[in-house]
């Protein structure tokens, strides 16, 4: 009996065993089976709205709008500087003098030469006044055969001399009249003044600092107007066609990130820069700097606004596929159809859906074009949907028709595998729960 018993437990447990082991298997093989199923490992986004711009990017580097640098046009020591780097100046201001000395000495020079030459010509009109008398004198002696004609001759060509020599004396006091404009222009430009007002960015002598301008005007300072700052950037071959004048642009610097400076494009250089092998054209656009803010030499992150919408229908670039061109002649056949028309179609400066305002720059505006999403609907099917995007960039893009906020679209899958396909009309296909 005791067995028999025995054999019976023994049964039993072998019993539940195989029982457990079944559940268990059962357990892996349905694990598995989802694991397998593609619809489990969607990676899904919604539909939302909010502001979307294409832009073209590009470093620049900030200057002055106007600035001079002043030199000196005479040779000298830098006898004394007014000014120092930093300090505001009106037009006009005396900045440095140059030490004088040789430059009056020339001046003086040149007055007394003037006199001496002056002096000069009062004497040889007094020597005019003897030839002529002698002139005269010697026509009345020859009139009455008291004297010969060589000697008439004689003072004749004696008067005529004398007033020559006046003429050559003249000549000289206007050539040494001339000598002296200069050399009192000289001496003016002695002292330094500025010619515009600003702000004294850079100091490139010192007081006691021997400046020669015989070859070329030595600098002295930069004078910079602050209040206007230009903005020269290097936008590279690929990307300047997309850039025209009067294009709206914006920058900020690495010290304020945060803070964003706008202008327009006020010019597009036509000689490139080459750069590492890389072509680069400066583009120049300017901004008020009333606070003072902007400073010579600081680097500034620009982005120049193709297109920008607002309050605009956006997904992720990740979601869109392209979508197939209709047969030339065939007609469309729903009203999704109509929108899955050729892209060439459609142009973005169509009226805006529901409200959304959209701006184009001056470049103008992207062409909208035909794109594929992949919607989950509500009870958990997957519809293939054909919309209209319009402004797009690396990450968002406007769709104008075909998708309302709110809605889920596929983007991908988990392990990067393609998605499922979209089930056909009448035969729906469950989907997995959207994740975001």
């Amino acid at each position: 009996m005791m067995t028999r018993a025995k054999s019976l437990t023994w049964k039993r447990a072998a019993l539940m065993i195989g029982a457990a082991a079944l559940v268990v298997a059962g357990g892996i093989g349905w694990k598995l089976a989802a694991r397998d199923n593609p619809a489990d490992r969607l990676l899904t986004a919604a539909v939302t709205r909010g502001t979307i711009e294409q832009n073209v990017t590009a470093l620049g580097t900030l200057q002055p709008l106007q600035y001079v640098d002043v030199g000196t046009q005479v040779t000298g020591q830098l006898r004394k500087l007014h000014v120092d780097i930093g300090a505001q100046v009106e037009k006009g201001q005396l900045l440095a003098e140059i030490d004088p000395t040789l430059l009056e000495a020339k001046v003086n020079a040149a007055r007394a030469n003037i006199r001496a030459l002056t002096a000069q010509v009062a004497e040889r009109l007094a020597q005019v006044e003897l030839a002529a008398a002698q002139h005269a004198r010697q026509r009345e002696l020859h009139a009455a055969n008291a004297t010969s004609m060589d000697a008439l001759q004689q003072a004749a060509a004696a008067e005529k001399s004398a007033n020559a020599q006046i003429i050559a004396l003249r000549a000289q006091i206007d050539q040494s009249q001339s000598t002296l404009k200069a050399d009192e222009a000289n001496l003016r430009y002695a002292k330094i003044y500025a010619p515009i007002s600003g702000t004294v960015v850079s100091l490139t002598a010192r007081e006691g600092q021997t400046l020669v301008s015989s070859q070329q005007a030595p600098i002295i300072l930069r004078i910079a107007d602050l209040g206007t700052m230009t903005v020269s950037t290097q936008v590279s071959e690929a990307d300047v066609p997309k850039v025209a004048l009067g294009m709206a642009v914006y920058f900020n610097t690495l010290g304020q990130p945060d803070r964003r400076w706008e202008g327009s494009v006020r010019q597009i250089l036509p000689t490139p820069e080459v750069v590492n092998n890389v072509v680069l054209y400066n583009v120049l656009f300017d901004v008020a700097n009333k606070d003072g803010a902007l400073r010579p030499q600081m680097s500034a992150q620009s982005y120049f606004v193709i297109a920008r919408a607002e309050d605009a229908v956006t997904v992720p670039m990740a979601a869109l596929q392209p979508a197939p061109r209709r047969p030339r002649g065939e007609k469309a056949t729903s009203p999704m159809d109509a929108v899955a028309a050729p892209a060439d179609a459609f142009v973005e400066k169509a009226a805006p859906r529901k409200g959304g305002r959209r701006d184009a720059a001056a470049g103008g505006a992207p062409r909208a074009r035909a794109q594929i999403v992949r919607v989950v609907k509500a009870n958990g099917t997957i519809e293939e949907r054909r919309v209209t995007v319009g402004v797009s960039n690396r990450v968002q893009a406007q769709v104008l028709s075909g998708l309302e906020p709110g809605e889920t679209v596929v983007i991908g899958t988990q392990d990067g595998a393609a998605p499922p396909a979209a089930a056909k009309k009448g035969t729906p296909r469950p989907a997995a729960k959207a994740r975001l």
